[in-house]
């Protein structure tokens, strides 16, 4: 789903469902990356869009939410660019890059019942990461 200022607009047409939103961030919201101003800035902007829009339509039982993931792996991505992702396997806790799983599994959960008081929320998914010091 588009980050459209009317993503929830279809949700509450349908008066009484509920519904629950979730979009794509990543941790370069929080933790931006030298040459990376415009995605930092626009992955932030991805975040604050939710969280408007979370007390825009809470009232009509939507939920919206953020996943903010890491460096995901994908095929190529090693030969691409070795020095960062060996950098990134030293740097984070779990000792891996993360999968599309681990980011599918964060979505599901936020669209569950499981999360059904969660709402305005920017779930991080990167192995631990940005809990290191930045110092």
């Amino acid at each position: 789903m588009g980050t459209g200022l009317g993503a929830g607009d279809g949700i509450v047409g349908r008066a009484g469902t509920g519904g629950s939103i979730t979009h794509i961030a990543s941790i370069e919201a929080r933790h931006p990356a030298p040459l990376h101003a415009h995605y930092s800035a626009s992955k932030a902007a991805v975040v604050m869009h939710a969280r408007s829009a979370a007390l825009e339509y809470g009232p009509y039982g939507v939920r919206v939410n953020t996943v903010s993931p890491g460096l995901i792996d994908r095929e190529g991505l090693a030969e691409a660019w070795p020095e960062g992702v060996r950098r990134w396997q030293q740097a984070v806790p779990t000792g891996r890059l993360g999968r599309p799983e681990d980011i599918g599994d964060a979505c599901v959960f936020l669209a569950s019942p499981l999360a059904s008081w969660i709402t305005g929320h920017d779930l991080v998914v990167d192995g631990g990461v940005s809990a290191r010091p930045t110092w």
